[in-house]
């Protein structure tokens, strides 16, 4: 958070003292004249993380009767406000452009994913013990880069914490979780992460990302063994407690219910798939290369791409539910808990983030930022806290204007090699610096305490990324971007 506050009032001071031109939406009729955008349109969305990061700890049951409230509260402060300043209908466009194009296809993604995963339940005798550990965050690791972070966050995180249920210090099994599945894993594949998506769409080829493979492979070794020795100690205290785990039977023994879902869970990630393809295809597009669909209110349309990744997956959803019996759902203590949080406040962040993104879309081409390590830092901070796709889009079409005579080619301009590796990695690895920095983050968050285990706050989840994430990216910085 005193990140967040000192760069958007370090980068408001040096541009016109307070104030900066900004345009009120990408893509809507504001575009076409710049506004001024006062710097203090962000304190809604400050005031609303400060919030998230504080009521839990002092008034946690009247934060979770009361939590909807406060999210509509921080969400007027900024919409009246801005409605007074340019107008109601400049204030109705902007909140459509985000709920429509933004939020809406990424809570009905995290819907379905949550919805299928639930579906999928795995028992036996396999305990939590570090090497278990260590093998299951590999195998999730790499699989966020085949089914996305989401999808392989919730496909995983009800085996690791039914793994480790018998234990009684496991939270730090579910930082790392965190740390490596729901984000770091990703970076492979524009399947793995939506700014990744973004590149592609702007004409980044699907396969350069596979060049992130070594800077992958440099984050798992490095983390697993720091985890490793975290969870060797911590398993070592279990143990002379008296925790033991449940283990029946001599041997190894899973069993895994539910496998068909594999099927629904292929269709939402084709779903996301098309989503990033369809648009830059002749029949989605009107004369002056518009993406087609249904219009909304002035410049917001709910594109006919879009529309049909949501169909897809509600559908996946649906047919998961249908063909799923509801006792393997009972297996994974299934609730609508996690989800209904997730979609209350990242509605509200969705909103109050829209000065910060509009001030950050403004100033990206001002900021004199040319340098990989640059990138890679100015990326990755902004990414903690504010939506990670159009951070890496105004950084990447900021390269790409730069007028760069080699490097990979895309929609945008030459773009370097490392230049593009240090936006795709700032984006990606630093969404876990923070519980919103990436959409599974608060999910595998929520999960986990409903399952018992006391996750860290928001201020002691960002006191681990500190500690153990923060001297991995300097590393980072020394070995692939200076």
């Amino acid at each position: 958070m005193n990140k967040l506050i000192a760069v958007l009032a370090g980068l408001t001071a040096a541009f016109h003292a307070g104030s900066i031109q900004a345009w009120a939406a990408e893509g809507t009729a504001a575009e076409s004249a710049a506004k001024v955008m006062p710097a203090w349109l962000c304190i809604p969305f400050a005031g609303l993380l400060l919030c998230i990061a504080i009521f839990p700890l002092v008034k946690e049951e009247w934060w979770e009767k009361h939590r909807p409230l406060v999210v509509a509260l921080w969400s007027l402060l900024f919409v009246v406000p801005f409605a007074v300043l340019y107008g109601a209908g400049s204030a109705l466009e902007t909140v459509l452009e985000c709920i429509i194009n933004d939020y809406l296809t990424f809570i009905v993604l995290l819907f379905g994913l949550f919805c299928v995963a639930g579906n999928i339940t795995m028992e036996g005798d396999l305990a939590g013990s570090p090497r278990v550990n260590v093998i299951l965050l590999v195998i999730g690791t790499l699989l966020s880069s085949l089914i996305g972070t989401t999808g392989s966050s919730m496909l995983m995180v009800r085996p690791v914490i039914k793994m480790n249920s018998w234990r009684r210090r496991r939270s730090h099994v579910m930082v790392f979780f965190i740390f490596l599945i729901s984000n770091i894993g990703g970076c492979l594949t524009p399947i793995g992460d939506p700014p990744i998506l973004m590149g592609f769409s702007r004409g980044v080829p699907f396969f350069w990302s596979l060049k992130l493979f070594p800077v992958l492979l440099f984050h798992m070794a490095v983390l697993l063994l720091i985890f490793y020795w975290i969870d060797r100690k911590n398993y070592c205290m279990d143990i002379a407690r008296g925790c033991k785990p449940d283990i029946s039977k001599p041997g190894t023994e899973i069993k895994i219910q539910g496998l068909h879902n594999l099927v629904f869970l292929v269709m939402i990630v084709a779903a996301v798939i098309l989503s990033g393809t369809l648009p830059g295809l002749a029949a989605f597009q009107d004369a002056e290369g518009r993406t087609l669909g249904i219009h909304i209110f002035r410049e917001v349309t709910l594109t006919w791409p879009a529309l049909i990744e949501i169909v897809l997956i509600l559908a996946a959803a649906f047919l998961s539910f249908k063909t799923t019996s509801p006792e393997i759902r009972r297996k994974n203590h299934f609730t609508w808990g996690a989800i209904e949080e997730v979609a209350v406040l990242f509605v509200g962040i969705f909103i109050t983030m829209q000065p910060a993104l509009m001030i950050l879309k403004t100033m990206g081409s001002q900021l004199g930022i040319t340098k990989p390590l640059e990138m890679f830092w100015a990326t990755g901070i902004l990414s903690s806290f504010l939506d990670n796709t159009p951070t890496y889009l105004v950084f990447l079409t900021t390269t790409g204007a730069m007028g760069f005579a080699e490097g990979v080619s895309t929609a945008l301009g030459y773009i370097p090699l490392k230049m593009l590796m240090a936006i795709s990695c700032g984006a990606v690895f630093m969404g876990a610096n923070t519980y919103i920095g990436n959409a599974p983050n608060f999910m595998v968050k929520s999960i986990s305490d409903e399952n018992g285990i006391r996750m860290p706050s928001f201020f002691g989840y960002l006191l681990w990324s500190i500690k153990i994430l923060v001297p991995v990216f300097i590393l980072d910085t020394i070995v692939f971007f200076l």
